[in-house]
């Protein structure tokens, strides 16, 4: 059960930061804030279940 948990919640990551760069491609910063608090709300969740996961220095920053 829990690789099954680990493996959702970096699927709906790695989906929530490319959201994120192609809102920013496109110049949208308002659709780029939100996935970039979307990705947020995953590493703190990653976190709290023990799954480390590499953060780039933007997340830290905002984790």
């Amino acid at each position: 059960m829990s690789d099954v948990f680990d493996q959702e919640l970096r699927e709906q990551l790695d989906e929530a930061r490319r959201q994120r760069a192609e809102a920013r491609a496109a110049g949208d910063e308002d659709s780029a804030q939100a996935y970039a608090g979307r990705v947020t709300q995953l590493l703190r969740i990653a976190a709290q279940h023990g799954i480390e996961i590499e953060h780039t220095a933007e997340e830290q920053e905002e984790d």
